[in-house]
């Protein structure tokens, strides 16, 4: 049995960009992913200083997590994506690359995007956490 996903938006609330109010995960196992960063394999950063290979790292990163527990970027039922920065286009172009890339399901449920001073590893500009109601 797969784990029941419905997602909503209620008329009493404001349209989105894509992402959805609430999500709803009937029983079932649940993954927590921690933040994926702009690490490749050996562990060094990816990209310092550019945010869209920064992005793509995250998002393959986020992929190879998803898979290894058997789930898909539909299977994402939360996310929150933190950026280093307080300029709203950035966080934008932050928004609009994640929705094009390998894992955009996963950014069609409960989403936050955050604008922040500083994440883990120096020269890092983005970390994405992912939460997945895991297929049986």
């Amino acid at each position: 049995m797969t784990a029941k996903i419905t997602r909503i938006n209620p008329d009493d609330l404001h349209e989105t960009a894509g992402y959805h109010h609430i999500t709803i995960v009937e029983a079932g196992r649940t993954a927590y992913l921690a933040g994926q960063c702009p690490l490749d394999p050996t562990g060094a950063l990816v990209g310092p200083g550019d945010l869209d290979a920064q992005i793509d790292q995250v998002a393959a990163n986020a992929l190879a997590a998803l898979t290894a527990v058997g789930a898909r970027p539909e299977h994402v039922v939360r996310s929150v994506i933190y950026v280093v920065s307080d300029e709203n286009p950035m966080l934008t172009s932050a928004w609009d690359r994640l929705n094009k890339s390998v894992i955009a399901p996963a950014f069609t449920t409960a989403s936050t995007l955050l604008g922040v001073a500083r994440l883990g590893y120096t020269g890092q500009l983005i970390e994405v956490d992912l939460t997945a109601a895991l297929p049986d």
